[in-house]
């Protein structure tokens, strides 16, 4: 397997800690998303993304994008370890956590969404980091919420062992830590993080430069 990657992206990161919870060997490839130097947008990548985002994994010729989709497809391929609970209440309750980072949280603080502010707005660096922490605290006031109601019995978002959830949350935190926003009203979501990073298939998966 190919994975085409930005090493600070959160939807990277997060399809890095599944490859590694799977124990699936892959390459990757190196995609710049710094916008002076941006590899994103140029042609040879957007023939593999028309999107032109990370990331994007390719296995024997077939492409496949969107992190959770990826994620979803590697559960399939891999069962063990499950990703996922057994029921489908469960399922369905890890999904809707996982969601409110994917599909709430991290499209308001993307990067491109941060460049934008700033070239068609002339939004300051304080302009940009206030809108990142105003939407960072809609999302982590209602998750911190939302992880207290449910059942565990280890410092994870639900049950007993780590789901997709976690793997949506851990590249969160990394990036509210990265924008200096302060995680002392979200206890459970601080222990979380602690636990999870305690584990190799997070720790090895974690931003560093290639």
């Amino acid at each position: 397997m190919i994975l085409y990657n930005y090493y600070r992206s959160s939807a990277s990161y997060r399809v890095r800690i599944a490859l590694n919870i799977k124990n699936i060997h892959y390459n990757m490839i190196p995609i710049n998303l710094i916008p002076a130097e941006s590899d994103q947008l140029k042609s040879d990548y957007l023939s593999v993304n028309p999107q032109g985002l990370v990331p994007t994994l390719s296995e024997n010729g077939h492409l496949l994008t969107q992190s959770l989709a990826i994620i979803e497809y590697l559960e399939e391929l891999c069962p063990t370890p499950a990703l996922l609970p057994k029921t489908p209440l469960a399922r369905a309750q890890v999904r809707s956590l996982a969601l409110l980072i994917a599909s709430d949280i991290h499209p308001l603080n993307n990067l491109r969404v941060l460049s934008q502010l700033k070239q068609q707005f002339q939004a300051s660096v304080e302009q940009t980091n206030e809108w990142y922490h105003h939407w960072l605290k809609k999302g982590f006031d209602a998750m911190e919420k939302q992880l207290k109601q449910l059942p565990r019995t280890i410092p994870v978002c639900y049950g007993h062992d780590v789901t997709l959830a976690d793997l949506c949350l851990i590249p969160q935190v990394y990036n509210a830590k990265r924008f200096h926003f302060s995680l002392k009203h979200y206890p459970l979501i601080e222990e979380i993080n602690e636990y999870c990073l305690t584990q190799s298939a997070f720790s090895d998966a974690a931003p560093t430069p290639i």
